[in-house]
């Protein structure tokens, strides 16, 4: 890994649902793990946003795409993956790299063509990068697919990372 573990591959300041998939897709990118909460809902809503239904409409007609949450219920995570038809992870127990390694094997890709994409350094970014995958920072988003204006979780990461040597993430 050329740089930091807590700095993403790419950190775009947008939210998953205004993420041009073009970048990805030219870095032979094949699939994709989508964290949940606060990357694909805002808060602890259950029904996705217009926004994040188009833009996953159209990233599954050149990815394959993959829910992978934290969250330990497996009833709410897989209501999440049925509107989109989805598989799905819950539990996933994110920066450790057990579950990764499983979904990797079920996807049949190697990490290089694997992108996880999330809001969070020290869970998301820090599992993938703890693999070779592509990592994807994006900005939590609010009903409407728009950034969050109150990411201060997000804030105090970057701020974390940069005192441990990171950069600007």
């Amino acid at each position: 890994m050329s740089h930091h573990w807590l700095q993403p591959d790419w950190d775009p300041g947008l939210t998953l649902a205004q993420l041009p998939l073009q970048p990805l897709l030219s870095q032979g990118i094949t699939a994709m793990l989508m964290d949940v909460d606060r990357t694909l809902l805002p808060g602890h809503e259950v029904v996705l946003p217009p926004a994040v239904i188009s833009w996953v409409d159209q990233a599954r007609q050149h990815l394959t795409l993959h829910l992978f949450s934290n969250n330990p219920s497996r009833q709410r995570i897989g209501a999440v993956a049925a509107q989109l038809e989805l598989g799905f992870t819950s539990g996933a127990a994110k920066p450790r790299r057990a579950a990764l390694r499983r979904v990797l094997q079920d996807l049949q890709v190697s990490p290089e063509q694997l992108a996880i994409v999330g809001d969070r350094l020290f869970t998301d970014v820090l599992a993938g990068n703890r693999l070779g995958l592509f990592t994807v920072l994006v900005r939590p988003l609010r009903a409407d697919g728009t950034p969050c204006r109150h990411d201060r979780v997000q804030r105090v990461e970057r701020q974390l990372a940069r005192w441990m040597g990171a950069g600007r993430p």
